[in-house]
């Protein structure tokens, strides 16, 4: 026996551990580049290390999940969006007897790509490339970890497994496996499923919360919302005499264990159903295995649709978001005009990937305040020698 636990061990443990549908780190397909593995590190574990050491990740601490990045102490940033994504997909995988560290990686690297300002930033951006091939910050995050990101001197990018890479494409109609004669499937891996329904849980329970503490949303207006309707029920039959700003909080927790444990249940009763015994099983069914009820599903639409309404466009949120686009596309038009201010890294990829492509890689790297004192630079008057 070592001293130490080898990545060997590490192995052997998930293969007598996990679930059959479970995906295990010693059957990866692999990198792009191959590498020697690691002596007590398996490949998914590498793979987060790598993530979070990333500059990329660092930048998520100041770009805005919802409310402008700056606006309140203990409101969300990317960044705490992330960490808060990987801790309940951990739990997640963990009850269904998945790979946590495979979850964890995609959980921890799905928002690299993100603009600056939230969701309006990447519409902007979106707008910006219209008629040069688009913006979609799932995509954006692929491009970061395969070719923006280069702390290696041998290749671009992270050199990241297949089955994070697979993870960090949501939403996509197929995916493909790396030999590109085999046939196309629709699902990725349950550990990648468990990351992208973990972002739906998280962002609609925390951006509830953030919502409350912001004062843009009342008690009242709450009570029409199911899923915070009965999670209220249950809190306030524990702690009748609760107040706030207890109250709320504990009420955001309550909403993400039932959506937990609806999740865990659910899911647990659709594989069995399916009768997968394999990663790749999973990867041949016509939908997704890991899911809500109908019921929450329904609610968590019914949820979605009230947080667009009374969140994402309230005047408070929608008036700053709009001067920080107005911001992002005066600075994106002035790279357009000088690409020089890019730097030599970026203008060095401007034959391979077009300038549009290179000014949109740079700005969608920035965080909100680099921006915002991009945006005053350029506006400053050029001082004398």
């Amino acid at each position: 026996m070592s001293e130490y636990k080898t990545r060997a061990e590490m192995e052997m443990d998930e293969a007598r551990t996990l679930a059959p549908f479970a995906q295990k780190s010693g059957d990866s397909r692999g990198r792009r580049f191959a590498e020697l593995s690691h002596a007590y590190r398996t490949e998914f574990q590498r793979d987060r290390a790598r993530i979070i050491h990333s500059r990329a990740f660092r930048r998520l601490e100041y770009k805005t999940q919802v409310f402008l990045n700056g606006t309140g102490d203990h409101l969300r940033t990317r960044l705490t969006h992330t960490i808060e994504v990987a801790s309940i997909s951990r739990t997640i995988a963990r009850a269904l007897r998945l790979n946590e560290d495979l979850a964890e990686a995609i959980a921890l690297g799905h928002d690299l790509g993100h603009s600056p300002f939230g969701h309006s930033g990447e519409e902007m951006l979106a707008e910006c490339m219209r008629e040069h091939g688009g913006f979609e910050h799932n995509q954006q995050s692929l491009r970061v970890v395969d070719l923006l990101e280069t702390p290696y001197p041998n290749f671009c990018g992270l050199n990241l497994t297949f089955e994070v890479r697979e993870g960090m494409q949501k939403h996509q109609a197929f995916y493909d496996l790396p030999n590109k004669s085999a046939e196309k499937y629709r699902c990725p891996s349950l550990e990648a499923q468990v990351a992208n329904l973990t972002d739906e849980i998280t962002y609609y329970s925390h951006d509830l919360d953030d919502a409350v503490d912001f004062d843009v949303l009342s008690f009242t207006q709450l009570e029409d919302v199911a899923v915070w309707r009965r999670s209220a029920e249950a809190v306030r039959a524990r702690y009748p005499d609760l107040r706030e700003p207890d109250l709320h909080k504990l009420l955001i927790r309550e909403i993400i264990d039932q959506e937990v444990q609806d999740v865990v249940a659910t899911s647990a009763a659709a594989i069995s159903e399916a009768q997968v015994h394999s990663p790749d099983e999973v990867r041949r069914q016509e939908a997704p295995l890991i899911r809500y009820s109908d019921q929450l599903w329904r609610e968590n639409q019914d949820l979605r649709k009230f947080l667009y309404q009374n969140v994402y466009f309230h005047p408070r949120v929608a008036e700053v978001n709009r001067r920080a686009c107005e911001m992002l596309r005066e600075v994106f038009d002035a790279y357009l005009r000088d690409p020089t201010r890019l730097g030599d890294n970026a203008t060095r990829r401007i034959e391979q990937e077009g300038l549009h492509r290179t000014v949109c890689d740079y700005v969608a790297g920035m965080s909100d305040r680099y921006l915002i004192d991009e945006f005053q630079r350029l506006r400053s008057p050029a001082q004398p020698d």
